[in-house]
């Protein structure tokens, strides 16, 4: 018997893709402010680059959710079903724009050398297209390697799922903060290391496995949820005081400045994983036990129904008002880059929606760019 429709995920999608358009944004405003003449306002930065970093890896969490919600797994896993499925819905989508942002590139900065067809392969392999797609890499092999992590799921509990927390945390520290691939001498090998964290699914698993281990226990989480509501509230905004308070602990004490803050206090820091605990577990509880207000349904439904194009186009907006920032002389001051965040979204919004209507008219546009066919 099919489940009934889980509208948290499609919100959480869309909550998600606000928080890495921001880091974005973010990363856009620190491009500017990275000289003595221009200092770039810490607290607009813990805003787009450290409040928001629980979006990537949530989208693992919500993923493996979505997957394992509709899998019954007394019955055999049929991995060639699954894998058709996927490909049609992510593996085109993201070979389409790869192939889309090389040549957009090309074209715009006039440099014909990525069309190269080794580059192109070594674009695709590492996620390396545009800044966005690592994302669709590190989701392509997940769903590769989905005959293991429906074991694991099958054989978890609740203190598998502890240590696995704690292996989440020391890993990513070792990984992230100790190891350099750069000691590696031979240029092929060193590059496979140095783009680790686009194809190595080890820094996310947890959190994935985490969303298939909830989705196969609803019915227990949904009363957990209803039970401890409060504490969940009291506990995300614990976890985002600690990895707020972390960065402003590297500006403050340790002297870093806001880009080296960033680069540390990232999702994959100790903080950071706790933080996408936090975050994954709280909004998946009011967007479900807890009632919300009716005219904040139509626009997160709209949000996350377009989530998935927005995240792949939103670096177009970027680009282009960007541009239109500098034509007009327009400095990412505070306050213009809050509008620039706000435009920008907007603006893939606006793309999403009308390439979706377009597609309804041309299918091939939405299976092309978001893997969504036709129903029979």
């Amino acid at each position: 018997m099919k489940k009934p429709r889980l509208a948290a995920i499609e919100y959480i999608r869309g909550v998600s893709m606000l928080g890495v358009v921001g880091i974005h944004v973010g990363a856009a405003y620190l491009g500017q402010h990275m000289t003595p003449e221009a200092v770039a306002n810490p607290h607009i930065v813990a805003l787009l680059e450290i409040f928001t970093r629980f979006s990537v890896p949530i989208f693992f969490f919500i993923s493996a959710f979505g997957l394992f919600y509709n899998l019954d797994l007394s019955q055999p896993f049929v991995y060639k079903d699954f894998i058709k499925r996927r490909y049609k819905a992510v593996v085109v989508p993201y070979v389409v724009w790869s192939l889309f942002y090389i040549i957009h590139y090309c074209i715009l900065w006039g440099d014909p050398g990525p069309l190269n067809p080794i580059t192109i392969l070594y674009d695709l392999f590492f996620g390396l297209a545009n800044y966005q797609l690592y994302f669709m890499v590190l989701l392509i092999w997940f769903y590769l390697l989905m005959p293991l992590w429906v074991w694991l799921v099958k054989h978890l509990d609740i203190m598998k799922l502890a240590l696995l927390l704690l292996f989440q945390i020391g890993i990513n520290y070792v990984l992230c903060f100790l190891w350099n691939p750069y000691t590696v001498t031979n240029p092929i090998l060193q590059k496979f290391l140095i783009h680790h964290l686009n194809y190595w699914v080890i820094h996310y698993v947890f959190i994935f496995l985490l969303g298939g281990y909830l989705a196969v226990h609803m019915d227990e989480f949904m009363r957990f949820m209803e039970k401890y509501r409060s504490q969940i509230v009291m506990a995300f905004w614990t976890t985002v005081g600690a990895h707020l308070g972390y960065y402003y602990y590297l500006l403050n004490v340790r002297g870093y400045t806001p880009l080296e803050g960033v680069a540390t206090a990232h999702q994959l820091a100790p903080t950071g994983v706790i933080y996408t605990l936090g975050a994954s577990i709280f909004f998946f509880t009011i967007f479900t036990v807890w009632q919300l207000p009716e005219r904040c349904r139509p626009v997160l439904a709209l949000l996350g129904k377009h989530s998935y194009f927005v995240y792949l186009a939103h670096p177009l907006a970027l680009t282009y008002l960007g541009f239109l920032y500098d034509d007009l002389g327009i400095l990412l001051t505070a306050p213009m880059t809050i509008i620039y965040y706000l435009l920008v979204v907007a603006a893939a919004l606006l793309l999403a929606v009308g390439m979706r209507r377009l597609g309804e008219h041309y299918p091939i546009i939405n299976k092309a760019t978001i893997g969504v066919y036709p129903k029979k």
